[in-house]
């Protein structure tokens, strides 16, 4: 079996950019406030974004520009039990982190606390998708491709799973770099290797 990327997404401190297509662009680097300038730019319409931790927005945006496909969704007729999610991140969610220990001073905030886990953005796209496949969050200095390509491939050929959205994710209050793909076990133009999902990134 060949796995293949059937779509990507590199969201930048300067543009958001689908399957080599600018779909945004910012005169100047984003901003804290650069996930509700994408949300609106893009026309998104899900209330529970503004609640997400930056991560998540992060996350969240990555994941329903990658998988829009019209007014349709990439995996339409896939079983979603067996739909994988791999991400990685740096930072994690230090920014909410913070907040949250500010907030231990008078008291505990709960709307913080459980965003101080980064693998909740991986429960914030499957409750979007309804996703019920395996998943994983790894934290890394950079964006490792090799491990990427190690974990996707092993869901989709030893693990039961047909489909997989993986990718890197990291966030501060003053940066942001997202990019996410979709991998299925079906032959595509676009082989899903480690030096390809390179390439995408580096683009």
């Amino acid at each position: 079996m060949q796995a293949s990327i059937r779509n990507w997404v590199h969201i930048s401190k300067y543009s958001v950019i689908k399957d080599a297509s600018p779909l945004l662009s910012f005169n100047e680097p984003a901003d804290s406030n650069a996930p509700e300038t994408v949300y609106r730019g893009l026309q998104y319409n899900y209330v529970k974004f503004f609640k997400m931790d930056l991560l998540s927005k992060w996350a969240w945006l990555g994941a329903e520009t990658l998988l829009k496909q019209g007014e349709n969704f990439v995996y339409d007729g896939i079983d979603k039990t067996k739909i994988a999610i791999v991400l990685q991140t740096n930072h994690g969610c230090l920014d909410v982190d913070k907040k949250y220990s500010d907030s231990l001073t008078t008291i505990a905030s709960p709307a913080l606390f459980v965003y101080t886990l980064p693998n909740i953005m991986l429960g914030e796209i499957c409750i979007r998708h309804g996703f019920k496949g395996e998943q994983a969050c790894l934290v890394n200095d950079g964006f490792d491709v090799k491990e990427m390509e190690f974990w996707v491939n092993d869901l989709l050929q030893n693990r039961g799973m047909e489909a997989c959205l993986c990718g890197w994710v990291d966030a501060t209050a003053d940066n942001h770099d997202v990019c996410m793909y979709w991998v299925t076990k079906e032959n595509g133009s676009i082989k899903f290797a480690a030096d390809t999902m390179q390439q995408l990134y580096n683009k």
